[in-house]
């Protein structure tokens, strides 16, 4: 009679998860994360201040700049508001800066898609041609920009500066948006195409709806990006009734040369020209790190 015997089958020991060591670790935490912390406080404390100085009287302002008011005085937000014109700087602020926005989604999304489904080989190239644009200071073309468009008629003139908005904010929005409308899948678009949908109808009814959180993202930027413009406006315009926030503020500081120093009403108008901002970032920032970090996805 035969026995059989069965092989002894070692038994395996259970390994413990092996840890993976991030490089650069201990800079992020002993460098990075407090100057980040640092830029972060020193940027909040400004603004802070801004608006404590901006319910100050210029006496106090003056003699004891770092400490908190004792009275609020918000008449100055009513001096600014008069004095400085920013009724109807705001107004026109407004209307330029959403039609900015309006203008520049509008034209850079169509761009945008032809160049990511329908641009073939040299949509790359074209691609580039966008990013480049990116590189261009705005001090370095303002020049030839003023020679065009006085000779247009456009200088001294809400629709020039619309125009020269909409036109300097193409390369970015056409760069973003088509990094975006690469992250979106194709296979709703190509079951249209079959059905006999043509490519405007593809973009305008199914990619457009799609690609809302970066088009939505590229809305806010853009908004973010013009609310406090100053150079251009400062070169194109001149007429004081066509001035934007930016414009009143810094006429408003020259109005202080000649009339006495009215520092408590000078910072009700920062207050009123930065305020809105930080206000509409702060509610929107998580609608524009989704937009952004989903059109890095490819």
């Amino acid at each position: 009679m035969t026995s059989l015997s069965t092989p002894l089958v070692p038994r395996s020991r259970s390994r413990r998860p092996v840890r993976v060591r991030r490089s650069g670790g201990w800079f992020r935490r002993l460098v990075a994360s407090p100057i980040v912390w640092l830029v972060v406080a020193a940027n909040a404390g400004v603004v802070v201040w801004i608006l404590f100085s901006s319910v100050k009287d210029t006496r106090s302002i003056l003699e004891s700049p770092w400490s908190l008011p004792s009275s609020l005085h918000l008449d100055n937000y009513a001096r600014a508001w008069t004095s400085g014109d920013f009724a109807a700087a705001t107004f026109n602020s407004v209307v330029l800066v959403v039609g900015t926005a309006a203008a520049t989604v509008l034209l850079a999304a169509p761009a945008a898609y032809a160049l990511t489904r329908l641009g073939g080989r040299g949509s790359s190239g074209l691609t580039a041609f966008f990013a480049v644009g990116l590189g261009v200071p705005s001090f370095a073309v303002f020049l030839p920009l003023y020679v065009v468009m006085s000779h247009l008629g456009l200088v001294n003139n809400l629709a020039g500066l619309w125009l020269l908005y909409t036109a300097t904010s193409m390369p970015f929005a056409v760069f973003f948006l088509t990094a975006f409308f690469r992250s979106l899948p194709q296979e709703v678009e190509e079951a249209a195409a079959l059905d006999g949908a043509s490519p405007l109808y593809v973009f305008w009814r199914i990619v457009f709806p799609l690609a809302r959180s970066g088009i939505i993202t590229l809305l806010i930027l853009n908004v973010i990006q013009h609310w406090g413009e100053t150079f251009f406006a400062l070169v194109f315009i001149q007429d004081r009734a066509l001035q934007t926030l930016p414009l009143a503020l810094y006429n408003f500081l020259q109005t202080m040369q000649y009339s006495g120093a009215d520092w408590a009403g000078m910072f009700a108008g920062i207050a009123l020209v930065v305020v809105p901002m930080i206000v509409a970032y702060a509610f929107l920032a998580r609608q524009i790190i989704d937009g952004m970090t989903l059109g890095a996805g490819k």
